[in-house]
């Protein structure tokens, strides 16, 4: 029998609003009730971008580091993620310089290989400790940039600092169909392994699979066929498989895991 496609990541918030309706958490506690909630459900892991009460995304110290605290103090128990993306910060120096600031540590950060300065974020982190989800677009306009430039910096990580690095690959495109391969599609980047095209062996970190919007439930059930860790939640999706309104995470994640292999 195949192994469930583990962990079952849970994006809380994302880039949404209260405008995208009552599903999407906003202040801290909200944010951590949604969190034990979807974790309840069978979140193995919990994604949060955190937000200054003006709701701008940001890295700031005083930002991170008492969202984090707020969510470990609820009693998420399970991996908690940040993104570090040009959405909080701008400039590259000063990404950097944040992550270096933060005195209250996420167990893994967000990294967008198609921005400027992916790399020497990614070894900020992971030498403060923090593991990275490193994202590279699966088709899509940045074209296969993204992806050979993160395979190639994986092969210059002193030490066993690779295997901190998980390939977070997004499936693009609104109607994107996973289940045929063919010229463009998405699914000819990912191997019947569940390996990016161009990969002998499976990345040391592993992979993850998702998609936003109308990618997101075949971007999920991709990750269920290839056997790589799977991504919902109201920051990537907004509707349930048969198209009705998500009421929340835990709901999304309750979905997720019907479609997931079980283990065994």
């Amino acid at each position: 029998m195949r192994t469930a496609a583990r962990p079952a990541v849970v994006s809380l918030n994302g880039s949404r609003g209260a405008a995208d309706g009552p599903a999407v958490p906003m202040s801290p506690q909200d944010l951590a009730e949604s969190a034990v909630r979807a974790v309840a459900a069978g979140a193995a892991e919990v994604l949060v971008h955190p937000r200054t009460p003006c709701g701008r995304e940001s890295l700031s110290p005083r930002v991170v580091g008492p969202l984090l605290e707020v969510l470990r103090g609820a009693g998420v128990g399970v991996p908690l993620t940040v993104p570090a993306s040009i959405g909080a910060e701008p400039d590259p120096a000063e990404r950097r310089a944040r992550v270096r600031a933060w005195t209250v540590l996420p167990d893994r950060a967000v990294v967008h290989f198609a921005e400027p300065g992916a790399a020497a974020l990614a070894l900020a982190l992971l030498e403060r400790g923090v593991a990275v989800d490193a994202v590279v677009p699966l088709a899509g306009p940045a074209g296969p940039e993204p992806l050979e430039r993160l395979r190639s910096w994986l092969t210059r990580i002193p030490g066993a600092g690779a295997d901190g690095v998980r390939v977070a690959a997004e499936i693009t495109g609104p109607r994107t169909d996973t289940s045929r391969a063919g010229p463009g599609r998405p699914t000819e980047a990912v191997a019947r392994a569940g390996l990016p095209v161009g990969w002998r062996e499976p990345p040391p970190g592993g992979v993850l699979l998702f998609g936003r919007d109308g990618a997101s439930w075949p971007a999920l059930r991709l990750a269920a066929r290839c056997g790589t860790a799977a991504r919902t939640g109201v920051g990537d999706v907004l509707h349930l498989p048969d198209g009705r309104p998500a009421r929340s995470n835990a709901e999304l994640v309750a979905a997720a895991r019907e479609l997931l292999p079980r283990e065994g």
